[in-house]
C-alpha cells in the first residue's frame, strides 16, 4: 500500500511531532501534580532522559507513543512505505528503551512505562490511578 501523502506533506507531518511536552505527557503530569506528587521533567543526567522523575519515590516514568516504541496494540502498524528504514528505526528504539530501562533499574530506579493508548478517554482514569498506585507503593 502506498503512502497517502506526498513526501513534502509527510516530512512536514513528521517534523511537527514533539519529543517532549506531548499531549500524553501533559495528561500524566497534570494528574500526578493533582495528586500532590512533585517531579522533574526530562532529567538529562539519567539514562533515557525520563519524561517524569519522582526522586522521592526513586521512580521514573516514560510516556511512550505506541507507534514510536512498537507497542503491541492496535495503534501500532508498521509503515508500508520505506519499510527497511522504519523497521530499523523502530527496532532500534525498542532496543534502546530496553537498555536504558535495565540501566536505570541497576541504579536502583523503579521504571514505569505508560502507553499513549492507555491515555485514551475511555480508560484514562483507571490507567492513571494504576500509575499513581504503582508509584506510591
Amino acid at each position: 500500500m502506498a503512502d497517502n501523502h506526498s513526501k513534502e506533506v509527510r516530512s512536514m507531518n513528521m517534523a511537527h511531532i514533539r519529543s517532549t511536552n506531548s499531549k500524553p505527557e501533559e495528561i500524566v503530569r497534570k494528574y500526578l501534580f493533582s495528586k500532590g506528587l512533585r517531579y522533574r521533567k526530562n532529567v538529562r543526567s539519567l539514562p533515557g532522559k525520563p519524561d517524569i522523575v519522582l526522586r522521592k519515590y526513586k521512580t521514573v516514568v516514560f510516556v511512550n507513543g505506541c507507534f514510536w516504541h512498537k507497542h503491541d496494540c492496535g495503534r501500532f502498524v508498521m509503515p508500508s512505505s520505506n519499510v527497511e528504514y522504519w523497521t530499523k528505526k523502530i527496532n532500534s528504539n525498542v532496543k534502546r528503551d530496553k537498555e536504558q530501562s535495565e540501566l536505570l533499574k541497576s541504579q536502583g530506579w523503579k521504571v514505569i512505562v505508560i502507553w499513549e493508548c492507555q491515555l485514551k478517554k475511555k480508560i484514562r482514569e483507571q490507567s492513571l490511578l494504576n500509575l499513581y498506585e504503582e508509584i506510591i507503593k
